[in-house]
Formats: C-alpha cells, sequence, structure tokens
C-alpha cells in the first residue's frame, strides 16, 4: 500500500521596505525558510532578477535538493552493498533557459559526486549504484528533466 508523506515548510517574505510592492525597484527579493525543527534560512532571487547573489535562490535550492538526496541514497545502497565510502562531494550543475518572455525553466542537472571509499573496494559496484537511486529519491523522481551522473572515486 502506499504511504502518503506530508513535508511542511513557512515561507515567509522579508523584503519590504516600507512601502511593499508599491513599485519594482521598491522591494528586496529576499525571503526565509523556516521548517519544523529546523534552522531558519534566508533567502533570496536570483541576482539576474535582482536578488541578493549572497544568499541561495530556488534555483540553487533545487539543485542542492537533488543533489543531497542522491548523496543520501548513495550512502545507503553503498552500505547495503557493502561499498565503504569515507568521503563524499558534490559540485551539482543545473543548466537552465529563459526565453524572451523571461520564462525558464532547468532543462537538465549534472551530479558530479567526488567519493571516497574505502582501499580495494569494488569500483564497479560503487558506480553501479548510482543507476539504482532515480528509482528511490524523491527528489529526482519529482523533476521533469534528466538527470546525468558525473561520479569519480578515490580509494583511501
Amino acid at each position: 500500500m502506499t504511504q502518503r508523506h506530508d513535508f511542511t515548510a513557512r515561507i515567509a517574505w522579508t523584503g519590504n521596505r516600507g512601502a511593499g510592492t508599491s513599485s519594482y525597484s521598491g522591494y528586496d527579493r529576499t525571503w526565509d525558510i523556516a521548517t519544523p525543527g529546523g534552522a531558519v534560512v534566508a533567502c533570496s532571487n536570483d541576482p539576474r532578477l535582482g536578488g541578493d547573489p549572497a544568499l541561495p535562490n530556488p534555483e540553487d535550492l533545487l539543485l542542492a535538493s537533488l543533489a543531497g538526496c542522491h548523496m543520501l541514497w548513495y550512502l545507503h545502497l553503498a552500505s547495503v552493498a557493502g561499498v565503504v565510502v569515507t568521503g563524499y562531494a558534490d559540485d551539482p550543475l543545473g543548466v537552465g533557459e529563459s526565453a524572451p518572455d523571461g520564462t525558464g525553466r532547468f532543462v537538465k542537472a549534472v551530479l558530479r559526486p567526488r567519493i571516497e571509499v574505502a582501499a580495494g573496494s569494488d569500483l564497479t559496484v560503487a558506480d553501479a549504484i548510482h543507476a539504482r537511486i532515480h528509482a528511490h529519491c524523491f527528489i529526482a523522481r519529482s523533476v521533469n528533466f534528466p538527470v546525468e551522473i558525473a561520479a569519480s572515486y578515490v580509494e583511501v
């Protein structure tokens, strides 16, 4: 039987400089994310759209969520497969496109994890795990663009 999972968050705009949205340039594109029991995350819009480049934007967060979900499933499936992972870092790339009218979308993502595994690990098994993750990860199963994997491994 399928189980339902509810996820909640509170999004609150923080960019009112006093006059609200009375003019396009009169407000900041900043906002906070709060999740139950979690730390508040200050965010902004994409800098090309007036956002603060020092803060994550929705596109950053989607890409980070996709990469984070992939990582967590990789660690789980590696553990089950007997692959000892000692380090994992990713610098994912999201490729987007914008139409002349300003609308945009992701056209693909490339996850580029650098995975440290115990010396003597079977790298064929370690690499094959990636192909199984899309079947499990909520985020990967929910996006409508291709997700490519370009993993590298270091034995330590």
